[in-house]
């Protein structure tokens, strides 16, 4: 098959050839087209060729990259939320709710709730209505421990003054207290007894809290709206308190009734008591589910080791001589003999292969059930600590192999990418500048050609004139 130079070049040739054995005008503009395309088309040819094999490969390296990326994701997503999930569940629903914390929890846990955390809650005096004026001055609310009728102010915490300007009513104290962002939220109940402050702190022990007032001289009032721990009446409705509990025989308080990995794995949510009936708490097996995960796995990495190899085909291959390629195929082959729970104990099981993973000679992979239908009898719980989303275990390594091949240094195929993108970025700029001079070279020819034209326009009519005489004298003669 001809070539687009050489067809585009012969094409021109006989234009020339036919146009002046015809004598015939000459197409000026397609020859200038016609020649200078035949001059550069070698070159653009083989730059876009250059350009499509560039392209076929961030193709092929990209998709590689996204498979890695799908499967660590997927495995991640399978161990926090899905089958492998290793989630609590507690044996009184009324006690605690439970949820999985940051790690990954195992065996079994006794809890026993002396206590729940409460906030103070403080009531004003009872006023006619909610628009009743309380005079003007500052509020100032002190943080600490409310004790009987004293008073423990906690030094972490600074005292916060609150402005209550002249006019203010019960509505626009309660307004104050809340925009003064103490955590001490305010609002006004309109009970059998009138209008009142209803005041509430945070959860805590410290998060006790007294008000103090100052008055402005003339505006009268505010000091009806002060508290202290000794004041004489019923104002006082709850003592901000600690929460108390005790998990496996040690004992815990905590400022709220939430507490987060109180123990690996474990957030609690306090809601009841149950003094000298102990809950007890149980993290689910997820061997059950590894069987099913590890004949996914194996059906997942195939599906890469497929691509991968076709990708590296010595004769068609987009990466055959790709170094990010090649990293990518020796961690997948050298994956089943590769120790992923480095802190195992001595006859645990720590690599892919005792979950069964075997590599075969052609790179893809398959899974020994015998293998690991035994270690999943011998030793269930180590291969269930095998998926978890810590720093070891099936998850972690996947993962590592996904983040190599995505980064974008040192031999990888985001490295690669980077590469191609770079070269293909240069390619594109040596084609636009071909392209530029060839229709610098296009304009040029038109130009000659147009003056040529005109020359043998010219010619042409000299040659018809003195055809004419000649053919008038010959006449003359006759």
């Amino acid at each position: 098959m001809e070539s687009a130079s050489a067809t585009a070049s012969t094409s021109a040739t006989a234009q020339i050839v036919q146009t002046l054995g015809a004598g015939s005008g000459i197409n000026t503009a397609q020859l200038a087209e016609q020649l200078a395309a035949a001059q550069f088309a070698t070159r653009i040819d083989q730059l876009a060729a250059r350009n499509e094999k560039l392209t076929a490969q961030i193709s092929s390296a990209s998709n590689l990259k996204s498979l890695m990326s799908t499967l660590s994701s997927s495995i991640g997503s399978l161990i926090r939320t899905g089958d492998l999930a290793v989630k609590p569940s507690i044996s009184n629903a009324n006690v605690a709710t439970v949820s999985k914390g940051t790690a990954t929890g195992s065996g079994s846990y006794s809890l026993e709730v002396s206590s729940l955390a409460n906030s103070q809650k403080l009531l004003t005096p009872a006023y006619t209505s909610a628009t009743s004026t309380v005079g003007s001055g500052t509020l100032t609310l002190r943080f600490g421990t409310v004790s009987g009728t004293s008073f423990n102010a906690d030094t972490t915490q600074d005292a916060v003054d609150i402005a209550i300007p002249s006019g203010a009513t019960l509505t626009d104290v309660a307004a104050a207290i809340n925009a003064a962002g103490t955590g001490v939220s305010a609002y006004v109940a309109n009970g059998t007894s009138g209008a009142q402050i209803v005041l509430r702190g945070k959860e805590g022990a410290t998060s006790g809290f007294q008000i103090e007032a100052t008055e402005t001289v003339g505006e009268e009032g505010l000091a009806n709206l002060a508290w202290t721990p000794a004041t004489v009446g019923t104002r006082l409705k709850s003592t901000a308190t600690d929460a108390a509990f005790t998990l496996d025989g040690v004992d815990y308080t905590s400022k709220s009734n939430t507490a987060n990995d109180v123990a690996p794995g474990l957030n609690l949510k306090l809601t009841a008591t149950n003094i000298g009936n102990p809950a007890t708490i149980n993290f689910s097996d997820p061997s059950s589910g590894i069987t099913t995960a590890m004949t996914d796995l194996v059906a997942a990495l195939n599906e890469v080791a497929s691509q991968l190899n076709a990708a590296m085909n010595k004769d068609s291959g987009d990466l055959n001589n790709d170094p990010g390629a090649r990293a990518l195929r020796t961690s997948l082959i050298t994956l089943a003999g590769s120790t992923i729970m480095p802190n195992a104990a001595t006859g645990a099981p720590a690599t892919f292969s005792d979950l069964g993973l075997k590599t075969e000679r052609d790179g893809t992979f398959s899974l020994d059930t015998a293998r690991l239908a035994k270690t999943l009898q011998d030793s269930p719980d180590e291969a269930g600590a095998m998926w978890t989303t810590g720093l070891y275990g099936v998850y972690a390594s996947i993962d590592k192999i996904a983040r190599s091949a995505s980064a974008v240094s040192g031999t990888s195929l985001g490295s690669s990418i980077t590469r191609y993108t770079a070269l293909q970025k240069t390619l594109t700029e040596k084609t636009e500048t071909l392209s530029t001079k060839q229709e610098d070279f296009r304009q040029r020819l038109v130009q000659r050609f147009a003056s040529m034209d005109t020359r043998v326009s010219n010619s042409q009519s000299t040659l018809s004139f003195l055809k004419a005489q000649i053919d008038a004298w010959n006449g003359s003669d006759n």
